[in-house]
This record gives structure tokens, sequence and C-alpha cells, in this order.
């Protein structure tokens, strides 16, 4: 009975309008967390996979994924039980030209700047949505090579 309760977990948030995510798209689920690089997973030229990480341009200017949270009840592990969580997952949106070549459907959405932190936090959907869009190009560069 547990291993058809088995929930895996989603950690990407993109389609915005569907059903299952609108119900944590207000203010009391919004979330920023702290970033000072990401991965996504990259093909090497040995034809393996492996992580190509990305991380700001500047390494002082703050950056921040712009999440949703809830606490969820569900079987995450067998072993476990039911259990509920603080769980949260990334909004995410089409990549900008750095991100592109290595995860081309996706990149996080990331928050610079003061204004854009208060306005996720604090505004309505209609207006917190206009930044659901990719970072500009220039403030990510490429590490780990």
């Amino acid at each position: 009975m547990l291993k058809t309760a088995r929930d895996p977990g989603i950690t990407n948030v993109r389609n915005t309008a569907s059903p299952h995510w609108r119900r944590w798209l207000g203010v009391e689920h919004r979330c920023l967390v702290p970033m000072t690089a990401f991965a996504e997973p990259a093909r090497g030229p040995d034809g393996k996979s492996r992580n190509q990480w990305f991380a700001p341009a500047d390494p002082d200017q703050p950056m921040f994924f712009a999440g949703l949270w809830t606490s969820w009840t569900s079987v995450r592990k067998l072993a476990e039980g039911e259990v509920t969580a603080d769980l949260y997952g990334f909004l995410t949106t089409e990549p900008n030209t750095i991100v592109a070549p290595i995860h081309p459907k996706a990149m996080p959405v990331i928050l610079t700047e003061p204004e854009e932190w208060d306005l996720w936090m604090t505004a309505p959907w209609p207006d917190a949505k206009r930044l659901q869009r990719p970072l500009a190009d220039g403030l990510l560069q490429l590490v780990g090579e």
C-alpha cells in the first residue's frame, strides 16, 4: 500500500497556470533561497553525464532563487512511512544564453535586486509573475569547466 502512495517530489515550478501550482502562488507560500551557484546536468566530451556549474559573474552580487514552499504530508522514503515536511521548489523559466547550451528547456528564476526580492515576497501574483523571466545575460558565468 505505501508503495503506491510514494511521492518522488517535484523541485521545479514552471507552469504556474497549472491547477497543481496555483494553490501555492500567494505570498504566504513564497520564499527566497540564497544561491552562490547551481548545476545543470551536461554531457562531457567522453559522453558521460556531469554537472555544469553556474555562478554569479560578480561574486559580490547577492542572488536568490524565487521559490515556493509548503508543508507536505507524503511517503518520501518507504522506510520512514508517511511524514510531514516543509518543502520548497524553484520557479523556473526559459534559459538565458549561458544556460541554454547546457539546459535548453529551463533555468531557475534568479532575483538580484532588493526591489525584485520585495516584489516576490509581497506583491499579488499577477505582479510577481512578471519576475518569471531569464536572468539577464552577463550576470552568470560557467564554473568548474
